[in-house]
């Protein structure tokens, strides 16, 4: 990430805190919660930090583990302590300043940490939750560059790794696999904090079953669910095979997700409620008898977070704008039996959208 960029994305908080009247933004990061939006305005992607923000200055704190490191990925003020703890030098530098109005995470930071070291500070704690967000959720160019590699990282992996796949080998020795084989490619790992679903035969029924010692057997449908990072941005997809023959429920399930994802796929473009997405693939799975077989939500916002804003379900309010990352992903399951879900990654353009992974190979592989 160039300095341009970081500054660029400086200037827009800014323009947020100037709406509110702020003097200044502060952001903490606690063994690595949060550690995402730290990177995001700062390039700093430690896992202890704290960032202050005025109308003049930017200023990232730290500690000593993190002295060449800070110095590497963020142009901000550098400053490495180690006799305040991060909310307690927060405090202290609010408190010698002339401020009278600080932006401050509330969603971030506990109840515990306000009362004992923001409260006792006398000046106007304005709860700015949704500022950094807010700036996330439109992706520029260089964001859906390093998204557009995750996705090709990972398409590639999943053509490879099918050609390794014996009878009797385990969800966890496939999920292994194709980890290492998505780093071999070139990703700094899979998601940052989650590992992959593996679910093979009636393990599929579950929604984010983790892969385990269960040995994929022959004529079972296994779901993987997957990504790759790259420079902290992920791809998420998932995708079905299947060992030799698989039933006729089988193929007439990944019929209907195909007909179902496809539909709302085309309907994405800026505008249109993540709502209304969510209910067209939802109607195809209805009309052809599974509708309550669909357990969740048809998609989700991606980026330096494989869950974030918007959200595309039957209760959400947001509405897709241009920028937008968003996953398609309709799964039907059934306990007793198993589950599919086929999901890609779509940009929000102008005109309508781009699929990131490109979906050239959704239905279920039969090796």
């Amino acid at each position: 990430m160039t300095n341009e960029i970081i500054f660029s994305r400086v200037e827009k908080l800014r323009g947020l805190m100037t709406e509110k009247n702020l003097d200044a933004f502060t952001l903490l990061v606690d063994e690595r919660a949060n550690s995402e939006s730290c990177h995001y305005i700062s390039g700093f992607r430690g896992s202890s930090a704290a960032l202050l923000i005025s109308k003049d200055e930017a200023i990232l704190i730290t500690d000593g583990r993190y002295t060449t490191q800070s110095k590497l990925q963020s142009p901000f003020k550098i400053i490495i302590q180690s006799e305040l703890s991060l909310p307690a030098f927060i405090a202290k530098a609010v408190k010698d300043s002339n401020w009278t109005r600080v932006g401050f995470e509330a969603k971030k930071i506990s109840q515990a940490v306000y009362s004992k070291f923001f409260a006792p500070v006398k000046v106007e704690w304005i709860d700015s939750s949704s500022f950094i967000p807010k700036l996330r959720r439109s992706k520029d160019t260089h964001e859906v560059e390093l998204i557009k590699r995750a996705a090709k990282i990972g398409r590639e992996a999943f053509q490879i790794l099918p050609e390794q796949v014996t009878e009797g080998m385990t969800e966890q020795e496939f999920e292994m696999k194709l980890l290492q084989t998505i780093k071999l490619l070139g990703a700094e790992k899979g998601w940052a904090h989650d590992d992959f679903i593996v679910a093979s035969g009636t393990r599929s029924a579950m929604c984010h079953a983790p892969a385990t010692l269960k040995k994929i057997l022959p004529g079972e449908i296994v779901t993987v669910d997957y990504g790759a990072m790259v420079e902290g941005y992920m791809s998420d997809i998932t995708r079905n095979f299947a060992i030799g023959k698989i039933d006729d429920q089988a193929k007439k399930i990944n019929e209907i997700l195909l007909e179902a994802h496809t539909a709302a796929a085309k309907a994405l473009r800026p505008g249109i409620s993540g709502r209304e997405v969510d209910a067209i693939a939802r109607k195809v799975i209805s009309d052809s008898g599974y509708g309550e077989k669909f357990l969740h939500g048809l998609g989700h916002g991606l980026g330096l977070e494989v869950h974030e804003a918007p959200r595309l379900s039957k209760s959400s309010e947001d509405i897709l704008q241009v920028g937008d990352v968003v996953t398609i992903e309709p799964g039907i399951y059934i306990e007793g039996w198993g589950g599919m879900r086929i999901e890609d990654d779509y940009l929000i353009t102008p005109t309508g959208s781009e699929c990131l992974t490109i979906n050239d190979n959704q239905s279920i592989n039969i090796l």
